[in-house]
C-alpha cells in the first residue's frame, strides 16, 4: 500500500464541527496519481515506488520522459516523485492512487515550498523590534552591529537582511479533517506551506516520523 500522494493546494476555508465550532482547513486536490515505476533491489539497489501527478502538454516533455511514462501506460504527467509504502508487493505499475488512501483523523506530514517574499530586512525576516525613534537615534529599522570587530567578517548564521521564503518546508503532526474521494479533495486542519496552486506532498506520518 502506498502511504503518500502528490497534490495541489487550492486554498483555505472554514468548516463547522458537530459542536458548531469553526475549524480552519486547507483544501488540497490530492491526486489522482499513477504509479510510473516500481524500484526493486535487483534493478535499483533498493525498493521504491514512483508516482506521477498533474497533466502536462506533450511539448513540455522530452523523449526520454515520454518513454518513461509510456512504460506504465499512463498519460503525460508533470511531476514525478517517490513516496513511502508498506508492502511493495501490493503495488502495481499504472495503479491509480487517490485521496481515499487517507481517512479522517489520520496524522500526516506535508511538504511544500513556502511563499517567496523577496529581499527582506531584519524586522520582517527575523522579527527584530527595531531601534528607538527618539533621542537622536538614526537606526530605526537597521540591524546595527554585525558582531565582533576583530574578526573583520560576518559570522555564519548571523541574522541579517536577505532573501525570505521560497524554501522547502515540512510540517508534521497535521490532521486529515475530511476526505472527499469523489472530487479527490483532502481537508487538512490548519495551514500548510506554499501558495495556492503550489505542489504539495502528503505523507502518512508514522510513529516517530
Amino acid at each position: 500500500m502506498v502511504n503518500g500522494i502528490l497534490g495541489k493546494k487550492l486554498g483555505m476555508t472554514q468548516v463547522f464541527d458537530e459542536g458548531g465550532r469553526m475549524v480552519p482547513v486547507t483544501v488540497i486536490e490530492a491526486g489522482p496519481c499513477f504509479v510510473t515505476q516500481i524500484k526493486t533491489v535487483k534493478t535499483d539497489g533498493y525498493e521504491g515506488v514512483q508516482v506521477a501527478f498533474g497533466d502536462v502538454k506533450e511539448s513540455r516533455l522530452n523523449r526520454p520522459e515520454k518513454g518513461h511514462l509510456a512504460k506504465s501506460g499512463t498519460t503525460l504527467k508533470r511531476h514525478l516523485l517517490e513516496v513511502p509504502f508498506d508492502e511493495i508487493g501490493d503495488v502495481t505499475l499504472g495503479q491509480q492512487i487517490k485521496s481515499d488512501i487517507f481517512t479522517e483523523g489520520d496524522i500526516v506530514k506535508i511538504t511544500g515550498v513556502s511563499k517567496g517574499k523577496g529581499f527582506a530586512g531584519v524586522m520582517k525576516r527575523h522579527h527584530f523590534h527595531g531601534a528607538e525613534a527618539t533621542h537622536g537615534s538614526m537606526l530605526h529599522r537597521k540591524p546595527a552591529s554585525g558582531g565582533a570587530t576583530d574578526a573583520a567578517r560576518t559570522f555564519k548564521g548571523s541574522r541579517r537582511p536577505g532573501r525570505m521564503g521560497g524554501k522547502q518546508i515540512t510540517l508534521r503532526g497535521l490532521t486529515v479533517y475530511r476526505v472527499d474521494a469523489v472530487r479527490n479533495l483532502l481537508l487538512i486542519k490548519g495551514a500548510v506551506p506554499g501558495a495556492n496552486g503550489g505542489l504539495i506532498v502528503i505523507r502518512r506520518q508514522m510513529i516517530g516520523g
